[in-house]
């Protein structure tokens, strides 16, 4: 007779705890090809928003992604977008407006298992008191991400423990 662990998956063998989870890229990956040491000087920054002199303006923003199970994982992702984007972004920020905030731009993070740096997405704001999600994309490998359901097992072997 075989012992059912009831916080452990049946199906992946991991822990439940681990299923639903939030990943924090800390940096976009065009900024972590800097020396650290050139970052902070050519670097304007909030918690959300960033801008490197020379490499780009970025924001955060949230891509959900639905397991099975009935699971989620959501990455913080940085979206690259135009300078005067940024400027907008920080206008409305903490405005009454920010609800209605779209931003353009490129995925700025290798998302596990897809990779998906440099594709196109459009980012809308869900929540007034969140980050803009990732919301759709002309690229069909994005709009598979937001759109369908993942097998759990494949996407949380990908992610660091």
């Amino acid at each position: 007779m075989t012992s059912i662990d009831a916080d452990r998956c049946p199906t992946c063998g991991r822990e439940l705890s681990s299923h639903d989870r939030h990943v924090l890229f800390r940096l976009p990956e065009p900024v972590l090809a800097l020396p650290e040491h050139e970052r902070a000087a050519r670097t304007w920054e909030t918690e959300a928003l960033m801008q490197v002199e020379g490499v780009g303006a970025f924001v955060r923003t949230l891509l959900p992604v639905r397991l099975t199970g009935g699971h989620q994982v959501t990455f913080g992702v940085w979206l690259g977008v135009r300078p005067e984007e940024l400027q907008r972004a920080f206008r409305e920020w903490w405005a009454p407006t920010y609800s209605d905030l779209v931003l353009d731009g490129l995925v700025a993070n290798d998302v596990p298992p897809w990779g998906l740096f440099g594709r196109g997405a459009r980012a809308v704001v869900r929540d007034a008191n969140a980050l803009p999600y990732l919301d759709s994309s002309a690229d069909p490998e994005l709009t598979r991400v937001l759109g369908e359901e993942w097998p759990h097992e494949a996407v949380l072997a990908a992610l660091p423990a």
